[in-house]
């Protein structure tokens, strides 16, 4: 068991099966904040580098559930209806992360999660905002370029692409599949980068890979909840998560 545990003591072991286990159902029943979720929770008492390691295979493959829960042609259509924003993300994310030690974080953060908690309690309070159709393609192109800027320099792209798809109604089994084939191909990326970092290593990647195990059980009954969501209570809970989500940038921000 403890070549499993990545040097942790039962205790932290166990408590990080726990918050896994929350990530997986809280993604399950929204579609996202899992990663963040797990960093927040794992920062509080294991090293930092280990906290990152221990989320990548968890949101890897629960981000290949999401993205095919419903099969690999709604997933292929995903990719094909948002193209535009899923190319401008990944080019973004190459530009944005070589200027990575030019910018704060702690700036890009709090940039990010205002605007985040502003949009998400003004959705709450009912005051839509919606894009217009003949704006669609445009709108897709600015938020990928948006992402893709944040994502290479904070690794947080997901709320950018959240809001766009909040603001032109998206139903709520595509918004979910949506998420799940872009944070799928950020997570591939992400995989791929630290096994040549070296935070995926020989002690590392057993963790990592246990949690696989809490965060699809969490996942799964996340799931259970979401399908019982109708798609109003669905966008409600959507939006009070994005907004804390917000609100969580935002403290990293002030901690930095």
């Amino acid at each position: 068991m403890d070549f499993f545990m990545g040097g942790l003591e039962p205790w932290a072991f166990w408590l990080a099966v726990a918050v896994t286990l929350f990530g997986g159902f809280v993604k399950g029943a929204v579609g996202f904040a899992m990663p963040m979720i797990m960093i927040s929770g794992f920062g509080s008492f294991m090293p930092a580098e280990l906290a990152l390691a221990a989320l990548i295979l968890p949101t890897l493959v629960t981000n290949i559930s999401q993205a095919f829960r419903q099969g690999p042609a709604a997933a292929w259509h995903s990719v094909v209806a948002y193209r535009r924003m899923i190319a401008m993300i990944a080019l973004f994310i190459i530009v944005s992360a070589q200027f990575v030690l030019m910018i704060p974080a702690a700036a890009m953060y709090m940039i990010l999660g205002v605007p985040i908690v502003l949009f998400a309690v003004t959705q709450l309070m009912g005051r839509n905002l919606r894009f217009r159709v003949e704006h669609r393609a445009r709108a897709e192109y600015m938020t990928g370029i948006i992402g893709g800027l944040y994502g290479g320099i904070s690794g947080v792209w997901g709320p950018p692409v959240l809001v766009y798809l909040i603001s032109i109604g998206a139903e709520k089994a595509e918004t979910v599949r949506v998420q799940g084939v872009i944070f799928l191909i950020g997570a591939v990326v992400l995989l791929l980068a630290h096994l040549q970092s070296g935070v995926m290593n020989a002690v590392t990647v057993p963790f990592s890979a246990l949690l696989v195990v809490p965060g699809m059980l969490g996942l799964w009954l996340g799931y259970g909840v979401q399908d019982r969501l109708d798609a109003l209570r669905f966008r409600r809970w959507t939006l009070v998560v994005l907004a804390l989500t917000g609100l969580n940038l935002i403290r990293r921000a002030l901690e930095i």
